[in-house]
């Protein structure tokens, strides 16, 4: 089969293959031009009418690891978000951890007084005379869409908060809403209209959180490899989720009771996927 085809996307819409597209999420790998020419001659031979995205991924994905795992671990960077389990605090965490790298000084999970009430906000930052209150919408599953409800009634927190603050004679808050996939078109409208900044996975073209993710070179510790789900699971509920922090020696290998051959493959993975030496 030629490149003439259609593929089924995680949201089940159909729409023509691009190969360009996945050019880029192999270079953005680490890939070399000669190894993605490899991946997609190998891939060619198994297209068809109505593959799904998530298929060719995974084919993408295992040609990868046996070449090179830490190119298999970038690869799936936005796959590793939908790993961070059904709490949805991991992603916050991951959220504070992106905007510590920009020089802001970050809380989680705070419970801010507003005008009228209070109210927990997922992530706040402050970076010298600017306050960001940030509220992390996480899903679990690839093709979900935060509808216009959330600015709708995330707007009205940001306004209570924003209230209180002004009243303070404080900073002035500006409040931003991420989530690791998309959002409708009416809530994109709606946040330009009443001034929220929304950050979606690939949203807006300048400054989503997958190019703040690449400009920091952060990645999740479910982005590993050497890692089973129940390990990358452990690291999660006990506030790891930096894969920089595996790689070098600490209490995560005997939370995780590895042998010295299995962290040390571990360490060794995600020093090579952070540009540790």
């Amino acid at each position: 089969m030629g490149q003439n085809f259609q593929v089924v996307k995680a949201s089940g819409v159909m729409e023509p293959f691009n190969e360009e597209k996945l050019r880029k999420s192999l270079r953005r790998s680490g890939a070399d031009e000669v190894l993605i020419n490899q991946i997609i001659q190998e891939l060619a031979e198994q297209w068809h009418e109505g593959i799904t995205t998530k298929s060719i991924f995974k084919r993408a994905f295992k040609m990868l690891k046996r070449r090179n795992r830490p190119y298999a671990a970038r690869y799936t960077l936005k796959q590793a978000m939908f790993d961070f389990g059904p709490s949805g605090f991991p992603f916050e965490d991951f959220v504070a951890e992106v905007m510590k790298s920009q020089g802001y000084e970050v809380e989680t999970r705070q419970l801010l007084p507003g005008a009228c009430i209070r109210h927990e906000m997922d992530v706040v930052a402050q970076k010298e005379d600017r306050l960001i209150w940030l509220e992390c919408k996480y899903h679990p599953i690839p093709g979900s869409v935060s509808n216009v409800k959330v600015p709708l009634y995330v707007h009205s927190r940001f306004r209570d908060l924003e209230q209180q603050q002004n009243g303070n004679g404080q900073l002035r808050g500006e409040g931003w809403i991420v989530t690791n996939t998309r959002f409708s078109e009416d809530a994109m409208a709606y946040g330009r209209c009443a001034g929220m900044r929304l950050i979606g996975w690939n949203y807006p073209s300048n400054g989503s959180l997958r190019e703040m993710v690449d400009r920091a070179n952060l990645h999740p510790v479910t982005c590993l490899t050497y890692l089973t789900r129940q390990e990358k699971n452990k690291l999660l509920e006990n506030g790891i989720v930096l894969s920089s922090t595996l790689s070098r020696p600490g209490g995560w290998s005997d939370l995780l009771h590895l042998s010295n051959e299995r962290r040390n493959k571990i360490m060794s993975e995600a020093q090579s996927l952070c540009g540790n030496t």
